[in-house]
């Protein structure tokens, strides 16, 4: 039996999901080392106080590692932490573990536990959903891909930052799904803006919709968590749109291969890079509950 207190980690990407998601790993009295990319963001003083060891290059991060976990923002990004030369590989412990919760999609993530292999490390797919809540709670789901017997020695880590964990199958799987959750995240926000724009033109007061509606068939996670800030015009980011958009960007690569499309992802593609455009693209910076402005600049 390991003795998971023991064995180091290592979590490269203190942003917003990771800082979090590393604090909660260090809570529970796991080891950590943290590294960022860019310095002094606030991420970093979330780890730190939760007792993360900070450190200021990967090497140090990982050279020691039994785990890396890895939560940065597209392909390109997680390659050059991983594969760059300046990266995992360069420094990781043979036989390391690593897990990225990054959104890459199935392509890349068989690319890279490939690669990986190739360098005797071992490769967990491990995208993340349930946004900054579900990251600052410890209540994240957490969709995995790669060797069972991998995942069965990552489960002490997960259930730390994650509430529901589930193997999806083969190496790239976790990214799978993903996708399928990325499209149910947009149309479901073009569902949730246009029954708060319905509401408010039959004059019912839209916090009535979403304590009924929530209980009911319709209910759903983005009605019970960003229906509220759409009511009170916070478009703060639990998820940007920069992000949502670089998601769809993969959600249509994956389905477009197949010869198919996705009209209702097309849609809402559509609707959140009009909304990324405006304030001069700060738009892009706001979080996908922001997708209202769109219904409000029509009127």
């Amino acid at each position: 039996m390991i003795n998971n207190q023991s064995q180091q980690i290592a979590f490269l990407g203190l942003g917003l999901m990771g800082s979090s998601m590393s604090a909660n790993l260090a809570r529970k009295g796991f080891t950590v080392k943290g590294w960022n990319r860019t310095p002094n963001r606030p991420g970093i003083s979330i780890a730190k106080e939760a007792g993360v060891t900070i450190v200021s290059s990967i090497k140090e991060a990982v050279e020691s590692a039994d785990f890396i976990f890895t939560c940065v923002g597209d392909v390109p990004d997680v390659e050059e932490v991983i594969l760059g030369t300046e990266g995992v590989i360069k420094y990781g412990k043979s036989g390391a573990l690593i897990v990225d919760f990054s959104t890459i999609g199935t392509d890349a993530a068989r690319h890279l536990g490939t690669e990986l292999k190739q360098q005797k490390f071992r490769f967990l797919d491990a995208p993340i959903s349930g946004g900054d809540i579900g990251a600052q709670q410890g209540t994240l789901t957490i969709m995995v891909g790669g060797k069972k017997k991998d995942f069965e020695i990552c489960k002490p880590y997960f259930e730390a930052m994650g509430k529901t964990i589930i193997h999806c199958g083969e190496m790239g799987s976790g990214q799978g799904v993903k996708m399928c959750n990325q499209a149910l995240c947009a149309v479901h926000m073009v569902a949730l803006c246009e029954a708060i724009k319905m509401a408010e033109k039959q004059g019912i007061d839209p916090n009535l919709i979403i304590e009924v509606c929530s209980t009911g068939a319709a209910g759903s996670w983005a009605l019970s968590n960003l229906g509220p800030k759409i009511v009170e015009g916070d478009y703060q980011p639990g998820f940007a749109i920069k992000h949502i958009l670089k998601d769809l960007r993969l959600v249509k690569e994956t389905i477009e291969k197949s010869g198919e499309n996705l009209p209702g992802v097309d849609l809402a593609e559509e609707f959140f890079k009009l909304v990324s455009k405006m304030d001069n693209g700060e738009g892009l910076e706001q979080g996908t509950q922001a997708m209202i402005r769109y219904y409000k600049a029509k009127n």
